[in-house]
């Protein structure tokens, strides 16, 4: 029983790493709020990341056929929403100077950043797709074990997005001290750039549709 309920725990902590690992616009945030303000600011972001992806994995998990319908239904809105956010954010990024990169985390507005990447990580419903068809391929589903299963397997996403990025925002932290004014300034140009990129790409997809 115990191997039996451990096995779909474990798929859905590869699954977590699988799906957090790729970089988009949120990888962008996370590492650029860990350069910019130290480790628990980055891995606050990365937690509000995790929480987002545990929330759609549950959706797909559990078959909750109805909430995925719907927050497909608003896709639209919600990608307009949320480019604009990137958008803003992007300018942001590029607006900010080397000096304030180089402040310690005092820790001083965790909730905003956690709040932050989770909301706009839930302003992408495709995700829904994306595990449902990752749990169909990987033989994952609510009805496994009698449905023990599907609780197991969202903790499994969650822990393993956490871990990937108690990974990277832990690592970055330890390279921030070593970067040059320089360096952090190109960082800030390039990451603000991308993310504006993104934040106009997915407001186009809906404009242009």
């Amino acid at each position: 029983m115990d191997t039996l309920l451990f096995g779909p725990f474990v798929r859905g902590l590869a699954l977590g790493v699988a799906v957090a690992a790729p970089v988009g616009p949120m990888s962008l945030l996370c590492m650029r709020q860990t350069l910019a303000r130290g480790f628990l600011a980055g891995m606050a972001a990365g937690l509000g990341v995790a929480t987002a992806d545990g929330v759609y994995g549950a959706i797909a998990a559990f078959g909750l056929v109805a909430v995925a319908d719907v927050l497909i239904g608003q896709q639209p809105w919600l990608r307009i929403v949320g480019g604009a956010a990137m958008v803003y954010l992007g300018i942001g990024a590029m607006r900010t100077r080397p000096a304030a990169a180089k402040g310690v985390d005092s820790g001083s507005g965790l909730a905003r950043s956690y709040a932050s990447t989770f909301a706009l990580t839930m302003m992408n419903p495709s995700t829904i797709l994306s595990f449902a068809a990752l749990f169909a391929g990987l033989g994952l589903g609510g009805g496994e074990s009698g449905g023990a299963a599907a609780p197991l397997i969202v903790a499994g996403v969650f822990v393993g997005s956490a871990i990937w990025w108690l990974l990277v925002t832990g690592g970055l932290s330890l390279a921030r001290t070593r970067l040059s004014p320089r360096a952090q300034r190109v960082i800030n140009l390039g990451a603000g750039l991308v993310l504006v990129t993104f934040g106009l790409a997915a407001i186009g997809s809906v404009l242009l549709w």
